[in-house]
């Protein structure tokens, strides 16, 4: 039972860093999207966009079974994440 358990760490210990992966290149392409946003003159929050993201973000969750309120408390902090990049692009 310890070995599955170990096992199942492991397995999770992996996944994380996979989430840590995604996320530095969600972060990324936020910076670049920042500099495309700064270049056209566009502001860097658009509400409008991130209720989409938001949105669509939920409806993957309802998919997967997952909490809805919860994977949308995530995505609030991954948007506010990329929205400070943005903002760092000079």
């Amino acid at each position: 039972m310890s070995e599955e358990l170990a096992r199942c760490r492991d397995a999770i210990a992996e996944l994380d860093r996979e989430l840590i992966a995604l996320l530095r290149k969600r972060v990324e392409l936020a910076l670049r999207t920042g500099v495309l946003k700064r270049t056209m003159g566009l502001p860097i929050l658009d509400p409008g966009r991130e209720a989409t993201v938001i949105r669509s973000a939920v409806e993957s969750a309802r998919a997967e079974g997952l909490a809805e309120e919860q994977v949308r408390e995530i995505f609030w902090r991954i948007l506010a994440m990329s929205r400070d990049a943005q903002s760092e692009v000079k």
